[in-house]
């Protein structure tokens, strides 16, 4: 999982205005989850993630970056009480997660 941003044409970051957050399946690259807001906190995030858990099943396992919205302790602690494993990937390493980077 992660966020996703872009630019306009013009140079502008639209990252600015809308943040996109993605789920890909890292088996068969199917995209999972796609929200779209202006802000997305780690509750927002929470509560994506649950609205995918409902429609696919539970997951074992996520991976992840390390930012703040992902090393939060409301997140740590919702997927410690769902029994899923955070998988962090090493700074300045997207590489690792490249399929939603």
């Amino acid at each position: 999982m992660d966020f996703i941003s872009d630019s306009l044409k013009d140079g502008r970051s639209v990252r600015t205005y809308v943040r996109t957050f993605n789920v890909i399946d890292d088996f068969n690259r199917e995209c999972l989850t796609i929200d779209v807001d202006f802000s997305l906190p780690t509750q927002r995030v929470i509560r994506s993630l649950e609205g995918f858990l409902k429609w696919r099943g539970k997951t074992s396992a996520l991976r992840c970056d390390n930012g703040p919205e992902y090393s939060s302790q409301d997140l740590i602690e919702w997927a410690n009480q769902e029994q899923i494993t955070l998988l962090y990937i090493q700074a300045g390493k997207p590489t690792q997660n490249a399929y939603v980077e």
